[in-house]
């Protein structure tokens, strides 16, 4: 993983080339094939996913309720939370993903408090956006 291809993330755009590298030498790319299953509802969150190319669909309770793509994130509320995963994300395309552990989450926290800081951020207006 390299710090050029964090630049064209959302999440990550905004943070100096220095804070990019330390999340990139934390990081991993991974190639997903349609239909894969990145995250399982009910399964406990030890990865945190940002889809750098590709779709997916998020399935809750076996109903569809939102589709994925470039620049969106998944499982952070999982890892942030320590909870189980609220739904089923698959791949509805080819998608290159990249993938941060929890155990690389913490340290990140640790050394990097502001990439931290805007992840809790989006889970926050995240549970807020939630239906009752």
């Amino acid at each position: 993983m390299d710090e050029k291809s964090l630049r064209s993330v959302p999440l990550f755009d905004s943070l100096s080339k220095g804070d990019r590298r330390s999340i990139a030498q934390h990081t991993d790319e991974v190639d997903a094939p349609e239909g894969t299953e990145l995250v399982r509802q009910g399964d406990f969150a030890y990865e945190f996913f940002v889809i750098e190319e590709g779709t997916a669909d998020v399935v809750r309770d076996g109903r569809r309720v939102a589709e994925l793509g470039p620049g969106d994130f998944l499982g952070e509320m999982g890892i942030v939370g320590h909870t189980v995963r609220n739904a089923t994300v698959v791949t509805t395309s080819p998608a290159r993903v990249i993938v941060m552990s929890e155990q690389a989450l913490r340290s990140m926290r640790a050394s990097n408090p502001t990439v931290a800081d805007r992840i809790t951020a989006a889970v926050e207006e995240r549970c807020a956006a939630l239906p009752d």
